[in-house]
């Protein structure tokens, strides 16, 4: 039977293309976003705890309430903003869903999304199944921060949603509270919603605060904020997150969730309704990630990279344009089967294939790994 793509310029994943080469070559893996050392033996022992004291069947459709509470609770002590754990908390099979759930049950033909770029690579084919038009602002190195002019000039009267990520996936730059004051003033003057997503936000370098959509009373009223307990727990295997937002878009958001998961992985929330009650758990992940990025980055300074500096994430921009004229998916490749380390060329993040001559590497790794990374990436001459 002959059909149409609704993809049709949907492939395999960058991600999983590198992760395959890393493995068919034996090199060092710093492409895929996951750490490579445990989670907490205090939080997985909860999680089989709950197994075997049979929590396994569903859990209700928006997730455990002892969870939500605990949700609204972290909220409110770091961003100000109490969520109604009934009405305005949802648990999600990870972020990815939370952010598709949210594209679907808002985004109709026709509508357009304010897109920033490097782009989370979910975003983009989310607008494109349910009819939107993407329209797209590239952020530009070396500060990769919005033009809000240019933001502006896009917005017309089909403008639905618009999408950011801070801390940003792939550049790890942090928006500033002015840059979310800039924000809200255009979404209410030209009232349309917003889709932030915010699964690094524990992991915030050098002092800097987290701007959570939360924090600013009229943005939060039109916004759907998604979350990852597996960026912030180290397992990201569990594929667990959250979405918060006001009853009236939450109300539509679990339409569509009760149909498309309906309810996640009962066990790993109740291990996670009682961890979440140690703020310790979580609000030490900045420090912790900040020795790991500064120990790389001092093991790497002698290379012929330029560094772009990362104020979040657990990923780093390695510029190689004083190195080679090659594009960046042949470099990436060649790094990979040559030299024996993956990493993950930027322009995949640009719908526009921009091409910044940059590498995103990952250093949530052991200092082992990091420090054979290091001796790869010095190497490196041309």
């Amino acid at each position: 039977m002959s059909h149409l793509s609704k993809l049709p310029d949907v492939g395999t994943t960058i991600f999983t293309v590198m992760s395959k080469m890393a493995v068919d070559h034996n090199a060092i893996n710093l492409s895929q976003g996951y750490p490579d050392f445990p989670s907490d033996p205090a939080l997985i022992e909860l999680v089989v705890r709950a197994m075997r004291d049979g929590l396994n069947q569903y859990a209700p459709m928006p997730g455990l309430l002892s969870l939500r509470e605990a949700i609204s609770e972290k909220t409110a002590s770091l961003y100000g903003r109490l969520y109604d754990p009934v009405s305005e908390v949802t648990v999600t099979a990870g972020a990815t869903q939370a952010l598709f759930t949210a594209i679907s049950a808002f985004i109709y033909p026709g509508d357009e999304v304010i897109l920033f770029a490097p782009a989370y690579d979910s975003y983009l084919p989310a607008v494109e199944l349910y009819g939107g038009k993407a329209r797209v602002v590239q952020m530009k190195p070396p500060a990769y921060k919005p033009d809000w002019e240019e933001v502006e000039s896009l917005i017309t009267d089909r403008t639905k949603m618009l999408v950011i990520n801070s801390p940003h996936n792939p550049t790890g730059t942090v928006w500033d509270e002015q840059d979310m004051k800039t924000l809200q003033d255009l979404a209410v003057r030209y009232d349309f919603m917003v889709l932030s997503d915010e699964v690094y936000e524990h992991i915030i370098f050098d002092g800097i605060h987290h701007q959570s959509a939360s924090k600013f009373e009229a943005l939060a009223q039109r916004s759907l904020v998604t979350a990852s307990f597996g960026k912030t727990f180290h397992n990201t295997g569990w594929k667990l997150g959250y979405c918060l937002a006001p009853s009236g878009l939450m109300e539509e958001f679990r339409k569509v969730h009760q149909y498309n998961v309906f309810s996640v992985n009962r066990p790993v929330q109740e291990g996670l309704a009682a961890y979440l009650k140690d703020p310790r758990n979580y609000l030490n992940l900045g420090q912790f990630y900040q020795e790991k990025r500064d120990h790389f980055l001092k093991m790497v300074s002698g290379s012929r990279f330029e560094l772009l500096p990362s104020s979040g994430t657990y990923f780093q921009l390695l510029d190689y344009s004083s190195i080679s004229d090659e594009g960046d998916v042949q470099f990436a490749e060649s790094l990979t089967v040559e030299k024996g380390l993956a990493t993950i060329p930027t322009s995949v993040f640009n719908p526009g294939g921009e091409d910044f001559r940059q590498l995103r590497v990952c250093f949530a790794k052991t200092t082992e790994t990091l420090d054979k990374a290091a001796e790869i990436i010095n190497a490196v001459q041309h």
